[in-house]
């Protein structure tokens, strides 16, 4: 049958019509990019050297699905998208933590913290407060004293302890972990008496007269600290959950902690598994029983890259500040060399199967002599394998702290291919007192972050909480300015190991990535790669130095979701 024309043209009109809707539908649809959270109208520090600057960014999920400017941003800011003007403030990517003790930092916040206490007289005020309302017979467990800026100058003794906790054993730990001291009591419990011979990689401070002082240091802490009733599992995931939320509020979006049971992996599991892992976890176990363990297991790799179990720390000798870090030549205010807490026919066959299995080690060395014996061990494990086999295994070995390295062991750094994992913290602390520990002439070898850097050494850099503070903004600072938070500094700081902030980010972002075998995931902000972001309410890149310790966290992003946002 014919239609006539009259038919005809209205047919074709409905057809264009509906032609157009079908096309605009297309290109609306094609417009809208799927995105769950959009970040716009703000300035974005990728750590990307080819994209390096941009003003937006889109999250589907837990993956960065858009790099670039506001306008660009649009096609994703539809749908169900989340969109989120950040105007006045300034995206980085997620900054990690590359070393700290999770559980300590949940303990320190809910025991005796004696952190920033200013002079002896303080602190024995603030023991003697909180032994008013222990049980007798009880123990009293603090942490976080350090004498740098007493005017007293000394370490404390179990007898200023003595006069108010003769009913109730005292142990307090120094700040950095290396160290206590406690009363009379305790080391009456211990079984201490000066006729106490000190063990393999500790010591038993004596007096003139060989009375214990009091002050045990590295492995003589276990004498008393064994004593001490053991926390329950509660406690310990509810310090573990205590970490994590306050790393997250300042901005950590992974911590990668420095030695640790199977026991706290199961427990992160389980805080994982309620849906309260916040930050990323890269865990190393520590040596002895927990070590055996993961050479047995392997490597414990999560898919989604929050909880990875993949190294095992180990100790080569003590810290500066109680003259337990081993020094190639005596202290300079101290008759001894320090300790070295390891033995080589217990770690060499540790090393060699991690090697193979593997497993990353890290090893803590402060002294340039626990940093030597490190890399000389180091050396001879990789000289087990050949030169392609390394190059297969791509170990990534790390030195933990790396404080005091000689010049010849600076270049071996590089030539090892081994990572330095360094606290800024640190020096703008130790500087205080590290000329009178070390001397004029070594404390040049001391906290060389420039000089690593310029050999091209991998940093990766952390906060070594809750031996510090554990903020990433004075770590930062740290980095750049190599002052105390006062802005002091004095003859033996060498200002010019200070790095660039460009560097100080690479530090905590890619750095740590690489460190936990992780830079393809994250480290920058990239498409693909998972959204981790922390987000400051200033540009840390620009302002002046002491400016950064006053910036605020606005948001930490962590796997796509936002985990903290300032109120």
């Amino acid at each position: 049958m014919l239609l006539n024309k009259k038919t005809s043209v209205k047919k074709t009109s409905l057809f264009s019509s509906l032609l157009v809707i079908f096309l605009f539908s297309c290109a609306e649809k094609k417009s809208c990019n799927p995105a769950d959270l959009v970040f716009i109208n703000t300035s974005i520090y990728t750590v990307n050297e080819s994209n390096p600057k941009a003003e937006a960014l889109a999250i589907l999920g837990d993956t960065i699905v858009f790099v670039g400017n506001n306008n660009l941003a649009k096609d994703y800011q539809c749908g169900q998208a989340k969109v989120v003007d950040l105007s006045s403030s300034y995206i980085y990517p997620g900054f990690v933590d590359s070393h700290a003790h999770l559980k300590g930092i949940g303990y320190r916040e809910s025991s005796l913290n004696l952190q920033g206490i200013n002079s002896l007289k303080e602190m024995l005020t603030t023991v003697e407060i909180f032994a008013n309302n222990i049980p007798s017979g009880e123990w009293i467990v603090g942490r976080g004293w350090i004498e740098k800026v007493w005017p007293e100058k000394r370490f404390p003794t179990r007898h200023d302890l003595d006069r108010f906790s003769l009913d109730k054993p005292v142990i307090l730990e120094r700040a950095d972990g290396h160290a206590v001291v406690v009363n009379s009591l305790a080391l009456k419990l211990a079984g201490i008496t000066s006729d106490s011979q000190d063990p393999h990689g500790g010591r038993i401070e004596k007096d003139e007269k060989g009375e214990p002082t009091g002050m045990l240091v590295d492995r003589a802490t276990t004498l008393v600290e064994k004593l001490i009733p053991k926390r329950t599992r509660q406690e310990d995931k509810k310090d573990l959950q205590v970490g994590i939320n306050r790393n997250v509020s300042l901005g950590w979006t992974q911590v990668q902690i420095a030695g640790g049971t199977f026991s706290d992996v199961e427990l992160l599991e389980e805080i994982k598994g309620e849906g309260n892992l916040l930050q990323r976890i890269y865990f190393a176990v520590s040596e002895g029983e927990p070590a055996k363990e993961l050479l047995e297991k392997g490597p414990i790799l999560d898919s989604e890259h929050m909880l990875t179990v993949r190294g095992i720390k180990h100790y080569a000798d003590g810290a500066l500040g109680s003259r337990g870090a081993a020094l190639l030549e005596k202290y300079h205010d101290y008759d001894t060399e320090g300790l070295l807490i390891f033995k080589k026919e217990e770690i060499m066959p540790v090393l060699e199967e991690a090697l193979q299995k593997g497993i990353q080690v890290q090893t803590h060395a402060i002294g340039d002599k626990g940093n030597k014996v490190t890399l000389d061990w180091y050396q001879e494990a990789f000289n087990s394998v050949s030169n392609e086999e390394r190059q297969i295994i791509d170990p990534r070995w790390r030195i933990e702290h790396s404080q005091i390295i000689t010049k010849e062991d600076q270049i071996r750094f590089k030539n090892m291919k081994i990572i330095a994992s360094m606290q800024p913290s640190h020096a703008i602390g130790d500087l205080h007192f590290a000329p009178d520990r070390l001397g004029m002439e070594r404390v040049g070898d001391g906290y060389v972050w420039r000089n690593l850097i310029d050999l091209g050494v991998v940093i990766a850099g952390g906060s070594d909480a809750p031996v510090e503070i554990g903020d990433p903004r004075i770590e930062f600072y740290a980095a750049v300015a190599r002052k105390d938070l006062d802005g002091f500094y004095d003859k033996g700081w060498h200002l010019e190991q200070a790095v660039s902030r460009s560097e100080a980010l690479k530090m905590f972002t890619i750095w740590p990535a690489f460190a936990a075998f992780q830079e393809d995931v994250k480290g920058s902000i990239e498409v693909g790669k998972l959204a981790d972001l922390t987000i400051f309410s200033e540009d840390i890149m620009t302002i002046p130095f002491e400016e950064i310790l006053n910036t605020e966290i606005v948001m930490t992003v962590v796997n796509g979701k936002i985990v903290f946002k300032m109120q």
